[in-house]
């Protein structure tokens, strides 16, 4: 019998706290550390393929309450194998081709491209169980993983890595829009459908995931307050909030981060049940 999510009982509030790019830099490493320890991450996506992933597995194995997921790399960055294996997927510097539209199109059309992005999948996949981390979710590099054709590779290979959790950047627009007393963006109702798409996909494969994701419309600006207002207003059930500590977007300092750490932040978190994807199961 596969494993079955049971949502959380009503009333309950969970919240689970990712950040992203884990390997990417040394300041990334050492955000992730600290929001963890003295904050209210609860998670981190790990680069396996990243400059400084070996300094992150370090820190994660002395770092056991911190859970750690793989976060894959198919678009703007380096691959796990050697670019003359995937020629299809990299450009002449052997990096990714990051042309949303063209790369996409390619995924789905092409059967060597498609041999190629799932080769380069498992070889990170492989190269995160060969860190002896358990692995708590999977999630992707700029949401790539949204894409059909790589939704469906990856849950095909993520099962045989024990795979148990993948993250749906499903974010609910018109909520995230009423804590800022706004109008939810047009981009936000465009997507809907390929989130729904991707987790009824997520759902038949037996695979869990939260009930909501935040952190979309405010990346690079994962503040102290919007982190406040949402924490004040976070819904029944399961709800990620992803960031970025370590980063500092668009030259105004590592806002993230400092929303993390914030002692408003962390006494607005007071009450509400704080967890990892593997707490779902």
């Amino acid at each position: 019998m596969r494993d079955e999510w049971i949502p959380a009982a009503a009333g309950n509030r969970r919240l689970i706290v990712t950040a992203d790019d884990f390997g990417n830099t040394l300041a990334v490493n050492e955000a992730v550390e600290r929001a963890h320890r003295d904050g209210i991450l609860t998670c981190a996506s790990l680069m396996v393929a990243a400059p400084f992933s070996a300094d992150a597995v370090e820190r994660a194995k002395r770092t056991p309450s911190l859970k750690v997921g793989l976060h894959l790399v198919l678009r703007d960055g380096v691959p796990a194998l050697p670019p003359a294996e995937i020629p299809d997927l990299v450009d002449d510097e052997g990096r990714f081709r990051d042309g949303e539209f063209s790369t996409g199109l390619a995924w789905f059309l092409l059967p060597r491209v498609r041999r190629q992005l799932a080769a380069e999948i498992e070889a990170q996949f492989r190269a995160f169980a060969a860190t002896g981390l358990a692995l708590d979710h999977v999630n992707a590099h700029k949401h790539a993983h949204v894409h059909p054709t790589a939704a469906s590779l990856i849950l095909s290979i993520g099962k045989r890595y024990g795979m148990r959790a993948l993250r749906v950047p499903d974010e609910p627009a018109d909520f995230v829009a009423s804590l800022e007393h706004k109008r939810a963006p047009l981009v936000a109702r465009l997507l809907a459908p390929w989130m729904k798409l991707l987790r009824r996909k997520v759902q038949r494969a037996g695979i869990v995931t939260a009930d909501r994701v935040v952190g979309l419309a405010w990346t690079g600006y994962v503040t102290e307050e919007r982190v406040c207002r949402l924490l004040a207003a976070l819904p029944p059930g399961t709800t990620e909030l992803y960031a970025h500590p370590g980063a500092d977007y668009h030259g105004r300092g590592d806002l993230e981060f400092a929303a993390l750490i914030s002692p408003s932040v962390i006494e607005a978190a007071r009450g509400i049940e704080r967890i990892g994807f593997s707490d779902l199961r």
